[in-house]
């Protein structure tokens, strides 16, 4: 088993930042991709961005040049950083942990509102 638990989600202004964090927790292996997908009222979850064990990141092409994926793998933490948001960014966020041979584990999901 592994737990997630997400935070920093909130409200913004278009043109702030927030800053997520998503702590890993249980039966953590060294090889692993942690990241971030998002779903936006009506639409599909999407992948934002993620990274693995190496350091090797991957980030979606509408948020690109403002949000930045991170991890601490002392911490098994894995965090991003988003700036510049945009009202179109506004959606539930989930952290999302998967290991060759297992299946993936998400997080409760925390809201993103941006918004004048």
């Amino acid at each position: 088993q592994v737990q997630l638990v997400e935070s920093g989600g909130g409200l913004v202004q278009p043109g702030g930042s927030l800053r997520l964090s998503c702590a890993a927790s249980g039966r953590i292996f060294s090889i692993n991709t942690m990241g971030w997908y998002r779903r936006a009222p009506g639409e599909p979850r999407e992948l934002v961005a993620h990274i693995d064990n190496n350091g090797f990141t991957f980030y979606a092409g509408p948020v690109k040049g403002r949000f930045t994926i991170s991890r601490d793998n002392a911490k098994n933490t894995v965090y991003l950083q988003m700036n510049s948001l945009k009202p179109e960014d506004t959606a539930v966020y989930y952290c999302n942990y998967q290991s060759s041979g297992t299946p993936p584990y998400w997080g409760q999901g925390t809201q993103v509102t941006v918004s004048p």
